[in-house]
């Protein structure tokens, strides 16, 4: 059975935390090093949910993609949500390591398990890492389908092989186009807009799109959208995650119990989608 210390220096060796962008906060927010490690549950985010779960679950170990103090703290008191958070982690020896925009960039990354769970061919990063001498690492990624689908039908796809969630997949253009490249961007994919014409795709999936920078993106080009909820595109990690470590765990005879947490804990619930007949719309 391995220590807490040698599942982390596995975890910071498949998404090295100089790999994260300046502003984020990666790495182990508690645990003891010393402590034995015998089952692990992935998750994307460390809610208290999830940490409920990973309580029911027996597990000593708790790997998140987002974040818990993303903007620092001064206080992990109980009575605040996070603060509960860490006391039930600490309470039942549960230690909780986040991966976030350095399993973001690397190799294989988030936009890698999405574009898996779409069934796309990876080309290569959408924002390549310089630091990379095989150009494999980076922000997004672009990829190939293996024959032409319209529009309509790469929205259906993504709506059946990403997990459900009250938004469904959100769509801006020609439902008829045929789309033959893609760009993939797991979570809030806006700021990657001047990437993506750049490309040269034909649609960009991603997460977040606003109001203002996505009808700038389809007025400058016929680029189609695809949005979905934040939290599908970014689950597909967890499984890739999961199977990394269980491949370490296989290759070192470590026998780790290795979980993927399908609590869906997207923020939103539910959705009332418009009709043709509803009040209040202009004229």
């Amino acid at each position: 059975m391995p220590r807490l210390s040698e599942v982390i220096a596995a975890l910071d060796a498949l998404w090295p935390a100089d790999l994260a962008e300046s502003w984020d906060a990666v790495g182990t927010v508690c645990g003891d090093p010393d402590a034995d490690v015998s089952r692990v549950l992935f998750a994307v985010d460390p809610v208290q949910e999830i940490a409920d779960e990973a309580v029911r679950l027996g597990a000593q170990l708790l790997v998140t993609h987002h974040p818990l103090y993303l903007r620092g703290t001064t206080t992990v008191a109980a009575s605040t949500f996070k603060g509960r958070v860490v006391h039930d982690l600490i309470k039942n020896d549960i230690a909780l390591h986040v991966a976030h925009t350095n399993a973001d960039r690397a190799d294989p990354g988030v936009s890698d398990a999405l574009a898996g769970a779409l069934d796309l061919r990876v080309v290569r990063p959408l924002v390549p890492d310089p630091a990379d001498p095989h150009g494999r690492r980076g922000l997004g990624r672009i990829c190939e389908l293996d024959h032409p689908l319209t529009l309509a039908e790469l929205a259906e796809r993504a709506a059946k092989r990403l997990p459900a969630t009250a938004q469904g997949i959100r769509v801006a253009g020609d439902p008829a186009a045929p789309i033959r490249t893609v760009a993939v961007s797991g979570g809030s994919g806006d700021s990657l807009f001047d990437d993506v014409r750049a490309a040269g795709v034909d649609a960009f999936l991603t997460a977040d799109l606003r109001h203002h920078p996505a009808s700038e993106a389809r007025e400058r080009t016929p680029l189609a959208l695809l949005d979905a909820a934040h939290w599908a595109t970014e689950w597909p990690w967890c499984e890739l995650a999961a199977a990394q470590l269980d491949e370490i765990s296989d290759r070192n005879g470590w026998g780790l119990r290795v979980h993927v947490s399908r609590t869906v804990t997207d923020p939103w619930t539910a959705h009332a989608a418009s009709t043709p007949d509803s009040t209040g719309a202009p004229n």
